[in-house]
């Protein structure tokens, strides 16, 4: 069996930015996938669950909450792997056309206070793990590679 896309990307030189993971087609529709890489794979921590589900919860507010793109988020959430997140949009894209849609979203988790959208029984399946404070801080930290993002942080490294 051959491997999948996405694990042909060197994960030793991959650094946190904003990728294009992949292009499909579906009819004449092109959902582009992003891989929003907030944390250097096997050189630093992975995020713990509590925080990643609030990043998941906020996020999934803010962007289909958008104007422009929220009819267009086909999926947001977080990777298996915990160093990150995925965003699946209808529409053909690049990392730099969303970039202050990323750079909001960042923004807007990282000033968050308050009820956690969807963080009641009612509507989540696991709605005690939450770490508020922890999204906030890896929001902070995650803003400052968009805020000085360079292009071998928009293209993954060959």
């Amino acid at each position: 069996m051959e491997k999948i896309a996405s694990f042909t990307i060197d994960h030793i030189k991959l650094q946190p930015g904003l990728y294009v993971s992949r292009k499909d087609t579906f009819g004449d529709t092109v959902i582009t996938t992003f891989d929003i890489r907030m944390t250097s794979p096997n050189e630093e921590p992975v995020m713990n669950t509590a925080e990643v589900h609030t990043l998941e919860h906020l996020g999934a507010t803010y962007l289909r909450s958008d104007s422009e793109f929220g009819p267009k988020v086909v999926y947001f959430g977080p990777m298996g792997c915990r160093t990150g997140c995925y965003l699946l949009l209808a529409g053909d894209y690049s990392s730099r056309d969303i970039l202050p849609l990323i750079t909001g979203m960042f923004t807007f988790i990282r000033d968050f206070r308050g009820e956690i959208p969807g963080a009641e029984a009612k509507d989540c399946g696991n709605y005690l793990d939450h770490n508020l404070g922890m999204a906030n801080y890896l929001a902070d930290r995650y803003l400052k590679v968009l805020e000085h993002i360079t292009p071998d942080r928009l293209e993954y490294p060959i």
